[in-house]
């Protein structure tokens, strides 16, 4: 079970790639669990960090459904 952005050797999540945080939100906008989304708890931290900027701002609606 290896951190999607390990992997793919990204060191920051932006707030502002609204499709790649589409994947770590569940159909009824809450964030996915670190065991759900497979990401390692550095990358946890930003992508939770990352949802709540976008949804402050309107990037991301509260609910995505």
């Amino acid at each position: 079970m290896d951190c999607y952005f390990c992997k793919k050797n990204i060191k920051d999540i932006d707030f502002k790639d609204t499709e790649l945080l589409k994947r770590f939100i569940s159909g009824l906008g809450k964030i996915k669990a670190k065991k759900r989304s497979n990401a390692c708890s550095k990358h946890q931290r930003q992508i939770a960090q990352a949802v709540k900027r976008a949804r402050h701002l309107g990037l991301l609606s509260a609910c995505t459904k």
